[in-house]
């Protein structure tokens, strides 16, 4: 097969529309369901990336995706006790017997509000514990390069029999030279085959040398996420997977703000009084990822307010204070940072340290990059210049 017909293209409008290629066989294969143009961008840039993160870090990968960008990617790493309630996955049997598992588990429930409704990319073949994972959660389709014999069958069942799967061949190999059109003009340009390993973070420019393992990995998760994440864009990792992407604004600053405002999102979640909020037993998923996200960001209602919280819960939650919140978000460190640019101003620096950075991977380059350091160094934080810029349009 060279083509595949598609109902329309990024809106309804947008007629006719198709995905095809030149000179050879399309590397994928739709196993149900009927994806869609924005349905394939996002399955193509999920599996350039969790396939680059097992080649790099050499554990399954998982990342979800939403218009074109990641809400989040993880590598495969046990989940404690603490998160697995915290992304509604402590119900799971095998759930640890599964690195692929743990791996979407992550992913999926690292930006709940923004991974409503996404396309799923799996680096491994997917397994039956990974596939009741995705069969419970909102989402438009999901790409692996194989799936088990029980597990399609489950994700065959999803959406009424709707459900978008598509099986690739982990051996495709684009061309080198990569084009699209804006405008009826032909853009063309070498794609973006950098490999993203621990080498590229050799050159550490703060007093604080001390990169351990663990941190590289986070360092690493972080880069190849922002390689496939629209810019400009920041991302903040911790635990093997990424916790907080801020993708395609036009300020650094704003970047690093909404990333880490995500973050720390991600760290509440797992608090005391977020993990025993008494839900009402009727109450969907997506409902409760509402109620959290209104419970630690205030949103437009207070949901502990009277004639409220009666909608989500049994009995009023406490209030979690501004103060509460900050006395946990201090107890936090050993977070990593990437960038896909460098940082022009030291407020990015100290704007990260309130998420608990520690480590931070940026290209460099700025007028100001010693002010950045000096910022890095007041807060014996570990910086690396990468000279690599990873911008993605």
């Amino acid at each position: 097969m060279k083509e595949i017909e598609l109902k329309y293209g990024c809106n309804p409008n947008q007629k006719p529309a198709r995905i095809y290629i030149e000179n050879r066989e399309l590397p994928i294969k739709v196993l149900n369901g009927k994806p869609g143009y924005i349905n394939f961008l996002d399955a193509l840039n999920g599996w350039q990336l969790v396939k680059e993160l097992k080649a790099a870090l050499n554990l399954p990968a998982a990342t979800s995706f939403k218009h074109v960008s990641p809400t989040s990617a993880s590598v495969g790493v046990k989940l404690p006790e603490k998160l697995k309630k915290a992304c509604f996955v402590d119900d799971v049997d095998g759930l640890d017997d599964s690195l692929l598992a743990c791996a979407y588990a992550r992913a999926r429930g690292a930006d709940r509000m923004c991974s409503f409704g996404d396309f799923i990319s799996l680096s491994d073949v997917c397994d039956v514990t990974t596939a009741k994972l995705i069969a419970r959660e909102v989402s438009d389709g999901v790409i692996a390069p194989g799936y088990e014999p029980e597990a399609l069958e489950i994700l065959k069942a999803k959406r009424k029999g709707g459900y978008n799967i598509i099986e690739i061949d982990p051996d495709y190999i684009p061309e080198e030279i990569e084009r699209k059109q804006v405008f009826g003009i032909t853009f063309e340009q070498g794609r973006n085959n950098i490999k993203i390993d621990a080498d590229m973070l050799k050159n550490i420019v703060t007093e604080n040398k001390n990169l351990s393992p663990e941190a590289q990995r986070d360092l690493i998760v972080a880069l190849i996420t922002l390689k496939y994440t629209q810019s400009n864009s920041v991302c903040y990792a911790v635990d093997g997977q990424a916790i907080g992407v801020g993708a395609g604004q036009q300020s650094r600053i704003h970047c690093t703000r909404l990333a880490g405002s995500k973050a720390d999102t991600w760290f509440l979640r797992q608090h005391d009084k977020v993990l025993n909020l008494p839900f009402r037993s009727d109450l969907g998923r997506p409902d409760r990822d509402n109620a959290i996200d209104g419970y630690i960001n205030k949103n437009e209602a207070d949901v502990c307010a009277d004639g409220v919280w009666q909608k989500y819960f049994t009995k009023q939650p406490e209030p979690f204070t501004a103060e509460e919140m900050r006395e946990y978000l201090n107890s936090v460190d050993g977070v990593a940072l990437g960038s896909d640019a460098f940082f022009p101003f030291y407020d990015n620096i100290e704007r990260a340290k309130l998420s608990g950075v520690k480590y931070i991977a940026q290209p460099g380059g700025s007028i100001r990059d010693d002010l950045v350091i000096e910022s890095c160094n007041g807060f014996d934080m570990v910086m690396a210049f990468t000279g690599l810029r990873l911008f993605h349009h």
